[in-house]
């Protein structure tokens, strides 16, 4: 079972769940601990390095954002993977709406499953390619958060992610590691995208005391039609390099 952590939580984020939450929580670990060995969903099966790096860490990146300002806030997930962070978001924030959006179709359908056992209605998944998405007219800018967790380097985040936000929207990338480098690369590509660092965050895991940081994009300026680039490019061509 998930340790509680109650005080832990508090302490660290101003927020505890509830009961419903933690039963949420707990089902969710053992959900993706129960297909684990079949769809290699994670590396952290102990109870609490889930909870450090899956649970609190997926929290502590919307943090800056205020509680109050995102309770109903439309989120997507980019790159989501075993459903982190949105998954944990969207248990600690029941009246926002999050889209978990990757491109591994078994583990999509697997994740519409958990997302019914919790009970997770407003959660929707779609399975397919940041770069296709982000020009469907039904996702392109109508989102206010992008979230993108362990997906690629800064700038190649970023063009996946802009397209996708309103105007006045912030990408949130979780990152390891940071530097000076990185910082003028990332400035660059939002340049040509249309956005500016909001914001850098550098704190430690409550538990191992590792070293994390969060980066918070906003967008000033629609993104141009360019961009997201064909896929993979991207990736090929960062911007800013």
């Amino acid at each position: 079972m998930l340790p509680e952590f109650r005080s832990l939580w508090e302490n660290t984020l101003g927020w505890s769940p509830s009961l419903q939450q933690q039963q949420q929580l707990e089902s969710l670990y053992q959900g993706i601990s129960t297909k684990n060995r079949q769809l290699n969903l994670t590396r952290l099966s102990e109870p609490e390095a889930f909870w450090e790096k899956h649970l609190w860490d997926s929290l502590r990146g919307i943090i800056p954002l205020g509680w109050e300002r995102i309770t109903t806030a439309s989120f997507i997930d980019i790159g989501c993977g075993a459903g982190f962070p949105g998954l944990p978001i969207a248990i600690a924030l029941p009246e926002a709406r999050v889209t978990l959006l990757d491109a591994t179709r078994k583990k999509m359908v697997y994740l519409n499953k958990l997302i019914a056992q919790l009970g997770l209605s407003q959660v929707n998944t779609v399975t397919g390619r940041a770069e296709t998405l982000g020009k469907d007219s039904q996702h392109r800018e109508r989102y206010d958060v992008a979230l993108l967790r362990a997906v690629a380097a800064a700038p190649v985040c970023a063009e996946y992610a802009f397209p996708f936000l309103k105007v006045g929207g912030i990408a949130v990338l979780y990152r390891g590691r940071w530097n000076e480098q990185e910082q003028a690369a990332l400035n660059q590509a939002l340049n040509q995208l249309g956005g500016m660092i909001w914001q850098v965050e550098a704190f430690s895991t409550p538990l191992t005391e590792s070293k994390r940081h969060c980066l918070y994009l906003k967008k000033t300026e629609p993104t141009r039609d360019l961009f997201p680039r064909a896929v993979g490019m991207a990736k090929q061509a960062p911007l800013g390099n």
